[in-house]
């Protein structure tokens, strides 16, 4: 007979979101209020674009991620839109390029001075012209170097190669045409060779980016998907959007088979677009919505319900926009695993909010800090688009350390418990069966314990870590912030260990209960 918890072991349980103090965030800051459900920020290690607003066309501000605090009302902008600017979107391989898109129909291509501005910006890079409606997304290929999707209100992504020496480019490479309305998000997998799209026909398509083909399509009526994204190697989408009923929804599906989803999650009633964000080192999926006050944040594995919650991290001032900082850009020291850059148009704020794994030691943690995406592409615009498919470079996050080579990303990381290792010279056979069945008792455990090698002495002594931290001590709290949140996961740890010691109390004495039966019923024994 075995044993299945009722809770789940993850050192992510206990991850908490941190706002930076009002000296490191970024206030007076004009914010577009524009209606367009887009994030209207993006964050890079250096610079952080927001969408901002202006008289006579479209423009955003770039500022430098250590320029905390007031900013100057007459601060350079960048402009050039002869309409409002709806998306911009930074280069993952050149932190000094940017894309804008615009409701005058271009999208233009900014190369952004390493010093500071002093004057507006206007001279662009690239235009590119080939939409005949306004822009509303664009998208950089993931591992692609000069690779660029738009999508505009004339039904069509388009497929724009910068490598051309033109500075204003009238024909993308490939023009897809398969959508019937608006296209309101766009997602690739991890080596760019799909791309996922959510469109207000209610339907979501898994397209062959270069063929413009559909691979698979969505014909689901119980749910209406505003935003669809990728979830790394897992073979899965996620979609976020509305059910029948207009409650807010999210749903996992199958990328090879569209017809009904996995599973389903209704959150609420409100009516804020759901902005999804996926993890693929720690498998956290958070999800943020348009005029909340929260992030909720989940961890996906390959086994139902797939969709696990943990917490969320709760503010008093509402979103419009949000940003995020790639991994490459977050503070390892902390054990900082995610990074928020919140919009806040009541008050002019963006406001840095970061998720930190609680950890005593301030060393370099390799656990929660897996190989992750860096800064090198691994094709260029012509290999693409002549078919490969490459995994992204991998870089570690330890300072100081090299880009790995080429490598896909894993799919899943898996949590195991250590078992103490069995051999036949140690146990009888009664033994052997109650090891198999993870019921030793613990005075077995003690008495082979010398036995055992010290690399599993070492993983024993982890068991009685909770997140990397050891439950019975704390590190002293800093502040009353910090003090309220350890307070909690000390109770959430009593009450876990409380459920285990009950859950045991009732194993043994089942497992009592059948040694009766069994002598009764074979007294030789």
């Amino acid at each position: 007979m075995s044993w299945n918890p009722q809770y789940r072991s993850s050192k992510f349980r206990h991850v908490f979101g941190k706002p930076a103090s009002k000296e490191n965030c970024y206030d007076s800051v004009p914010i577009t209020h524009s209606v367009q459900d887009n994030h209207f920020c993006a964050v890079n290690p250096h610079f952080i674009a927001v969408v901002t607003e202006c008289t006579g066309g479209g423009a955003f501000l770039v500022i430098p991620l250590h320029q905390t605090g007031k900013l100057d009302p007459h601060y350079p902008k960048v402009c050039g839109h002869r309409g409002n600017v709806l998306d911009v979107k930074w280069n993952p391989f050149n932190d000094f390029e940017i894309a804008s898109c615009s409701e005058d129909a271009t999208i233009k291509i900014w190369d952004i001075p390493k010093q500071l501005l002093t004057k507006n910006l206007t001279a662009f890079r690239k235009e590119l012209v080939g939409h005949a409606r306004k822009v509303g997304l664009v998208e950089w290929h993931p591992t692609a170097a000069n690779i660029l999707f738009s999508s505009g209100y004339d039904y069509k992504v388009m497929v724009w190669n910068l490598d051309s020496k033109e500075s204003v480019i009238m024909s993308p490479v490939k023009t897809i045409s398969c959508h019937q309305d608006v296209i309101l998000s766009m997602s690739f997998n991890t080596n760019g060779s799909l791309l996922a799209t959510a469109c207000k026909d209610r339907k979501i398509r898994v397209l062959d980016p270069r063929a413009g083909t559909i691979l698979q399509e969505a014909n689901y009526k119980g749910h209406r998907a505003n935003k669809v994204l990728f979830l790394g190697n897992l073979k899965k989408l996620l979609s976020t959007g509305t059910s029948r009923w207009n409650n807010r929804q999210m749903a996992l599906w199958d990328q090879d088979d569209l017809s009904v989803p996995v599973t389903e999650v209704d959150l609420d009633g409100s009516s804020g677009v759901l902005f999804p964000f996926y993890d693929a080192d720690t498998n956290m999926l958070y999800v943020v919505g348009k005029g909340d006050r929260n992030i909720h944040y989940y961890e996906i594995s390959a086994n139902k319900p797939h969709l696990n919650y943990l917490t969320e991290y709760h503010s008093y001032n509402p979103q419009k926009g949000i940003g995020v900082m790639p991994k490459r850009g977050l503070d390892v020291s902390s054990c900082e695993i995610f990074r928020f850059y919140k919009l806040i148009t009541t008050k002019s704020l963006i406001e840095p909010v970061s998720m930190i794994v609680p950890r005593r030691s301030e060393s370099y943690q390799e656990d929660i800090y897996p190989p992750t995406a860096s800064a090198q592409p691994s094709l260029t615009a012509q290999e693409w688009l002549s078919g490969m498919n490459k995994e992204p470079v991998l870089m570690s996050l330890r300072p100081g350390a090299e880009p790995l080579s080429p490598q896909p990303l894993p799919s899943e990381r898996t949590l195991s418990v250590p078992t103490a290792p069995t051999s036949p010279h140690l146990f009888n056979q009664t033994e052997r069966l109650v090891a198999e069945d993870g019921r030793r008792p613990f005075s077995l455990l003690e008495e082979k314990a010398p036995r055992w090698s010290a690399e599993y002495r070492q993983e024993e002594k982890k068991t009685w870590l909770s997140d990397g931290f050891d439950i019975f001590e704390c590190p002293p709290p800093k502040t009353e912030n910090e003090l309220l949140q350890m307070f909690y996961r000390q109770q959430d740890e009593i009450r876990r260990l409380r459920e285990l010691v009950t859950q045991r109390e009732v194993q043994a004495k089942q497992l009592e209960l059948e040694i009766r039966n069994l002598r009764m019923s074979s007294p030789r024994l």
